[in-house]
């Protein structure tokens, strides 16, 4: 594969696991054992399909979803729990990670292209992040509840869509940064209109 693909198949992986953490390392992980699209082997990063690390966010996914089913995703007035924080770190973590096996997988040194996964999985999760919030302070408690199930199947579809059509990575990145700016022009606007209406 090219270095082209492999780049849009990294950084389609580290989106999606900007969107949600951990079903995107457990696809790859998944279609890398079967050498579907992507292989890990033979490289530094074979760990990501071992049994044992995808075992381990696996764990995490079942963790982090009892959190969130608690309702623990965030504190009162506003701030973050620091667990969520903490799951936060490990999709940054986890898309660096995925985006250099990308590199690695095609015989080339992948170690140096860890921040440029980490840099695709914050972009996706600041722009996904805001759009969500925006969506769901418009709906009520059951339709918001399904956002997650609607982020995950994203998520999801996206890191398939980038393993077996790498140049769907770049058109992700380009949506993510789409959705970053408008949802920033959207702010702008409401505070424009609340200094008129002082």
């Amino acid at each position: 594969m090219s270095l082209v693909l492999d780049i849009g198949q990294g950084a389609g992986l580290a989106g999606a696991t900007g969107v949600r953490p951990f079903l995107p390392p457990l696809l790859a992980g998944a279609l890398a054992r079967g050498d579907v699209g992507i292989d890990f082997d033979g490289t530094d990063f074979a760990f990501l399909e071992s049994q044992g690390f995808l075992a381990a966010v696996l764990a995490l996914a079942v963790v982090a979803y009892a959190f969130e089913r608690a309702g623990m995703g965030a504190t009162e007035a506003g701030r973050r729990n620091p667990a969520d924080t903490g799951f936060n770190l490990v999709a940054l973590a986890l898309g660096g990670l995925l985006f250099a096996g990308s590199i690695a997988g095609g015989n080339r040194p992948g170690g140096f292209w860890v921040p440029a996964g980490i840099a695709c999985a914050l972009l996706a999760y600041l722009a996904t992040s805001s759009f969500l919030g925006r969506v769901r302070r418009r709906l009520d408690g059951g339709a918001a509840s399904l956002l997650t199930v609607y982020a995950d199947a994203a998520a999801l579809a996206l890191a398939g869509l980038s393993v077996l059509a790498p140049p769907v990575g770049f058109l992700a990145l380009a949506a993510f940064g789409w959705l970053l700016v408008a949802g920033r022009g959207t702010g702008d606007r409401k505070y424009e209109g609340l200094r008129i209406l002082r």
